[in-house]
């Protein structure tokens, strides 16, 4: 049975530490329980098919994603996990410029070629949009996707730790520091205590840098911080099955069960340190921008702000790959915004590589020698 220790327990180390557990993997699950992970504070949408960006790439890990996550949810749910945070709700991507509209539906129609998962496109005018998304503001058309989805990170990685454990995963919390001899990593040390390994996997999103750094890695690894609003609305009712609404602004709403509503995020990449604070700025930021969208949100209840460093490698790119020079040591790293989209599905890939299966992506798109520092 293959020893591997993983460090790191957000999104991308849950779901990498499950399917190794399924998979008979002897597996360690190491968390520090830093304030901040991106995991822990995100809400996640599940719709990269409408994405202007051009890296095809990125474009292939996300659609991957997307497509992983019905599966996913079904085995979790087969295994008695009742809250996984994840529901297909279909998203609104709305906008006032019905020119601009058109060119999305018509990019929507070309993509769900290849990924019919997509579901149905609908375009939807103003009555419409507003129907099944009641805050929103007037003045907005929409297109439907009937595919896209919501999901809940912290309650997805928690469902995703329980499920493991359940597979026989081991989960500690504590500081890890990578043991080494020579050019070979045999395990980590956590309280004092040692733990051997055949294989240590890497999912510290934006501390793997320092964790990395005693082995003489120079690590490129960047954060932004993000901070996210939680309310809670009165009078509405069956918000669970509301939309996600996608404007085209860098802002999004999310409706929950119970008359939740999440709005955000800020994208702050000059700050100090893993600075973990709720600002007024942000906090003025997420408002402007919210209540533009939807007005009415004006009389919800303050219930919460998130914060979470989003991990980004250069080129924006995720990395995933052994790590050059070192025996025993694989990362993946600079998941960004699309942390909830990708990192179950790319969980399942480091699962793979760690007992040497073949895996669904080529390795040479996410090469991590792009985030080594050569100097």
């Amino acid at each position: 049975m293959k020893k591997v220790i993983i460090v790191g327990a957000g999104i991308l180390g849950a779901s990498t530490a499950y399917q190794l557990a399924k998979m008979g993997a002897d597996v360690l699950l190491v968390d520090r329980k830093d304030r901040g992970q991106a995991t822990d504070a995100a809400a996640g949408i599940i719709c990269p098919w409408l994405s202007q960006r051009r890296n095809k790439a990125w474009y292939q890990l996300a659609k991957a994603g997307a497509y992983f996550y019905p599966g996913l949810v079904k085995e979790l749910k087969s295994e008695g996990e009742t809250e996984t945070g994840y529901a297909q709700v279909g998203a609104l991507c709305i906008h006032d410029d019905l020119v601009k509209l058109r060119k999305m539906e018509e990019r929507a129609h070309v993509r769900k070629a290849d990924a019919p998962e997509i579901g149905d496109i609908t375009q939807f005018n103003e009555k419409e949009t507003q129907e099944r998304f009641p805050l929103l503001a007037e003045g907005y058309h929409s297109v439907h996707i009937s595919g896209a989805a919501r999901v809940d990170g912290r309650a997805l990685r928690d469902a995703l730790i329980r499920s493991a454990q359940r597979n026989g995963a081991v989960l500690i919390n504590g500081d890890a520091t990578l043991q080494y001899e020579s050019n070979r990593v045999t395990g980590v040390t956590v309280g004092g205590k040692s733990f051997s390994s055949d294989l240590v996997i890497v999912c510290a999103g934006a501390w793997a840098s320092p964790l990395l750094q005693p082995l003489d890695l120079h690590f490129k690894v960047s954060y932004q911080k993000a901070q996210i609003m939680h309310l809670q609305v009165p009078d509405q009712h069956d918000t669970g099955n509301w939309p996600l609404v996608m404007p085209p602004s860098d802002q999004y709403l999310l409706a929950f069960d119970n008359q939740k509503i999440v709005i955000g995020a800020t994208h702050e990449n000059e700050i100090e340190g893993y600075d973990t604070r709720v600002t007024a700025g942000g906090i003025q930021e997420i408002l402007n921008k919210g209540l533009k969208l939807a007005p009415n949100l004006a009389n919800s209840t303050l219930q919460e702000i998130r914060v979470g460093f989003r991990p980004f490698t250069p080129g924006f790119l995720p990395v995933i790959g052994a790590v050059p020079g070192w025996d025993g040591l694989i990362l993946a790293n600079g998941l960004g915004a699309s942390g909830l989209t990708v990192g179950p599905f790319l969980g399942s890939q480091l699962a793979k590589m760690a007992l040497g299966m073949k895996l669904d992506i080529d390795l040479n798109d996410y090469d991590i020698q792009r985030a080594m520092d050569e100097s």
